[in-house]
C-alpha cells in the first residue's frame, strides 16, 4: 500500500496534477475547535515527541561528564531554556490553530515564510535520517544483517504512521510512551544497585565537560523540534492547555530521557544508550521499546516536514510525507555518522526563527488573526533577523550557548528593525 502510494505520489507531482481539494490536516487554515484534542491525547502526544533516544544517548554523554549534582543543574537550567523556548510557540500554536508555517506567513510575508520552511523541511529530513540511523546500527549488529536492512524497514513504518496525520502520531505515541517509561526506570534502578548508589554511580564518570557545554547539549538535544511545536498544540483545546503539555514534555519528559541515559553510561561508560542497555542485559527490551521510542519522534518530524513541504508547493502534505521519508531513509546512515555536527547545526540554525516569531505574534497580533489575510511578499525585517541569528550562533559557537546566542542577536535585531519602522511611520 505504501509502495503505491509512494508510485501515486511521484506521478501526481511529475504530471503536474493539482491535489485533491480535502485539507484534513489543516495545512492551510486554523485546526477547528471541533477537531481539537484532549488534555491526555495531547500529552501522549508530546511526551511522544521528546522521548527519542537520541536524547538519552545526549544523557549517557553528561552522566560521563558530571558528577550527581552538577548533572542535575545541568539538565535543570537547559530544560528551563528549552521549556520557556518551546512553551511559547505551544502557546502561540494553540491560541492560533496555525502550524508553523502558517505562522510563518503572517510573520515573514508569504514569499518570506519560503525561507524558514525550507529551513524546517531540511533540518527535519536530516532530524529523521539522524534518528532511524542511531536506531538501526545497532540493531543491526545485534541482529548481525546488513543495517540497511533496518533502515528500509524502519524508514516505511515510520513513514507510514506520518502519512495518517495526528491520529496515526496519537496512536503510536499512547504505546510508546508507557513502556519507555518502564524500560527507563528499570536501567536506571538496575545501574543504581550494581553501582552501589546513584550518587556512586555518577562517581564513576569518565571524563568532565564544562558547564556551559553540557547545557548546550542539553538545549540543542531537542531545540530543532521544539521549534516545529506549533505543528502540534495547534491541536490542543485551550492556549493553556497547548502551554503546559508542552512545558511538561520538554521539561520533565526530554529530562526524563537524560536521567535514562546518564544512570546507565555513568555506570557503564558507555555514551551510546543501546550499548548502555546492551551492557545491561537489556537486549530485547531495548530493541523493541528503543525502536518505538525512535518511531515516535521520526513520525513527528516527518509530519513537520510534510506542512513545511505543503506551505513551498501549495500541495496536499501527505504525498509529499511519503518522498520526505523515502529522502531520509536513504540519508540515515550517513547523518548517523554525522550526528554531533548535525546537533550543533541544528542548534545554530533554527532557534532565531522560533524567537523572531514569538516576538512578533506579540508586536504585530493583528496579523494572526483569522481573517487577516497574510502578505504577499517578503517582511525585510524578521528576514533578516533571522539571518543575523543563524550567523551568531555559527560564528559564536565557541562563546556560550550557540542556540542562546542566536536568540540574542535575531532578538535586537528585531527589536530594533520594529523600533525603526514605527519611528518612520510617524
Amino acid at each position: 500500500m505504501l509502495v503505491c502510494a509512494v508510485n501515486n505520489s511521484l506521478l501526481r507531482i511529475m504530471s503536474n496534477t493539482p491535489e485533491p481539494p480535502a485539507d484534513i490536516d489543516y495545512s492551510t487554515v486554523t485546526v477547528p475547535q471541533s477537531k481539537r484534542r484532549s488534555f491526555a491525547n495531547m500529552l501522549f502526544l508530546m511526551l511522544g515527541f521528546t522521548f527519542c533516544s537520541s536524547s538519552m544517548m545526549v544523557g549517557a554523554q553528561l552522566g560521563n561528564g558530571f558528577d550527581l549534582p552538577n548533572f542535575l543543574l545541568v539538565i535543570l537550567l537547559g530544560g528551563l531554556l528549552l521549556s520557556a523556548y518551546t512553551g511559547m510557540l505551544g502557546y502561540i500554536g494553540s491560541r492560533t490553530g496555525y502550524s508553523l508555517d502558517l505562522l510563518c506567513r503572517r510573520a515573514f510575508g508569504r514569499v518570506g515564510s519560503y525561507l524558514p520552511s525550507t529551513i524546517i523541511v531540511i533540518t527535519q529530513i536530516g532530524w529523521f535520517g539522524v534518528v532511524l540511523g542511531l536506531f538501526s546500527v545497532p540493531t543491526a549488529e545485534v541482529l548481525h544483517i546488513n543495517p540497511w536492512w533496518v533502515v528500509i524497514i524502519g524508514g516505511v513504518l515510520m513513514t507510514a504512521s506520518s502519512y495518517y496525520g495526528v491520529k496515526g502520531l496519537i496512536i503510536i505515541s499512547a504505546i510508546s510512551v508507557p513502556l519507555v517509561v518502564l524500560l527507563g526506570c528499570y536501567s536506571v534502578g538496575a545501574a543504581t544497585i550494581a553501582g552501589g548508589g546513584i550518587v556512586e554511580v555518577f562517581a564513576k564518570k569518565s571524563g568532565g565537560l564544562s558547564f556551559m557545554i553540557g547545557i548546550d547539549l542539553v538545549v540543542a538535544s531537542f531545540v530543532s523540534g521544539g521549534t516545529t511545536t506549533p505543528n502540534f498544540t495547534r491541536y490542543s483545546r485551550t492556549p493553556l492547555g497547548g502551554l503546559m503539555v508542552t512545558v511538561a514534555a520538554f521539561l520533565f519528559g526530554n529530562s526524563l530521557m537524560f536521567i535514562f541515559g546518564a544512570a546507565g553510561g555513568a555506570f557503564t561508560g558507555k555514551n551510546d544508550i543501546f550499548y548502555v542497555m546492551i551492557a545491561q542485559g537489556l537486549i530485547i527490551p531495548a530493541l523493541f521499546v528503543l525502536g518505538t521510542n525512535t518511531w515516535t519522534t521520526n513520525d513527528n518530524s516527518l509530519y513537520s516536514c510534510g506542512l513545511g513541504l505543503a506551505n513551498l508547493t501549495r500541495r496536499n502534505p501527505r504525498p509529499l510525507i511519503l518522498i520526505a521519508g523515502i529522502i531520509g531513509t536513504l540519508a540515515s546512515l550517513w547523518l548517523r555518522d554525522n550526528f554531533v555536527n548535525w546537533l550543533i547545526f541544528l542548534s545554530a540554525i533554527l532557534p532565531p526563527i522560533g524567537m523572531v516569531l514569538i516576538l512578533d505574534y506579540f508586536v504585530h497580533r493583528k496579523r494572526y488573526q483569522p481573517k487577516t489575510r497574510p502578505y504577499r511578499g517578503v517582511f525585510i525585517g524578521p528576514v533578516l533577523s533571522v539571518g543575523a541569528g543563524v550567523i551568531a550562533g555559527t560564528v559564536l559557537k565557541g562563546y556560550g550557548i550557540s542556540a542562546i546566542n542566536g536568540m540574542v542577536v535575531s532578538s535586537v535585531v528585531y527589536l530594533l528593525w520594529s523600533y525603526t519602522a514605527k519611528l518612520k511611520k510617524e
